[in-house]
């Protein structure tokens, strides 16, 4: 019987997630552990969509585009998504997971367009669900695109694994070692107190669509599946606990 806390789950990772310790790129064998842990996570019955940063290939405006025009800056990002996408794909059919790319920029020869019906659909059918290109619009970050899509296929929670840190905290932990953390907040806390969880669109968003927020760390082992089936992880942001 299934005892999961949630139905349907958002999962967002930061392109960085997949880069592992070497910092940049692609490593396999991080990847091959998400992949597991995201069909784990199927096992328990829980549909799953993932959206995917580009970090790890293209850092935007704040490092590989210095200078650069903005739109064509994040639609180079957006590019980084799907290659990241692909390769989160890959790892999992190798598990036997199916699964499907879905693109917000259409580009058809590797992946599907993102038609919102057709995302449920394939959910319903057990296929996890990856999103890539972002919102498909410069300007926007995959934080947002996280929060659209989570209010787009009508998902329980968005769980946003972070690389190195357990959770919200007032200040940055690896700088101040008296920095605490947040158990539970609230969206307007994290408006009021400034903090960096995710910008402040994708704040918004959630917040005016009632969406819970869970933010975990990557790097410890199976944490995807505890956050996904509703262990107490991280900080919780909005919803009935927070």
């Amino acid at each position: 019987m299934n005892t999961a806390k949630y139905h349907r789950v958002v999962l967002k990772l930061s392109g960085e997630s997949l880069a592992g310790d070497q910092g940049f790129g692609i490593n396999p064998e991080v990847v091959e552990d998400i992949a597991k842990q995201i069909r784990i996570v199927r096992q328990q019955g829980i549909d799953v969509a993932v959206v995917v940063g580009g970090g790890n290939i293209w850092r935007g405006l704040a490092g590989s585009a210095k200078g650069m025009d903005r739109a064509t800056a994040d639609y180079m990002g957006m590019m980084a998504t799907v290659m990241n996408a692909l390769a989160l794909q890959d790892a999992l059919e190798k598990l036997e997971v199916d699964t499907r790319v879905q693109t917000a920029i259409e580009m058809r020869q590797v992946a599907e367009p993102y038609i919102r019906r057709k995302a449920i659909r394939h959910m319903e059918k057990g296929r996890v669900v990856i999103f890539g290109a972002g919102t498909g619009n410069p300007y926007f970050s995959t934080d947002t695109t996280a929060a659209l899509r989570a209010a787009e296929i009508e998902a329980d929670v968005i769980l946003m694994a972070k690389k190195g840190t357990d959770g919200i905290y007032d200040c940055d932990p690896n700088k101040n070692p008296n920095a605490k953390k947040f158990d539970s907040l609230t969206y307007i806390d994290i408006l009021n107190k400034g903090l960096a969880v995710m910008d402040t669109t994708a704040t918004s968003l959630c917040m005016d669509n009632n969406i819970p927020l869970v933010v975990f760390n990557i790097d410890e082992h199976e944490n995807i599946v505890k956050a996904a089936v509703g262990e107490k992880i991280g900080t919780t942001v909005g919803g009935k606990e927070a």
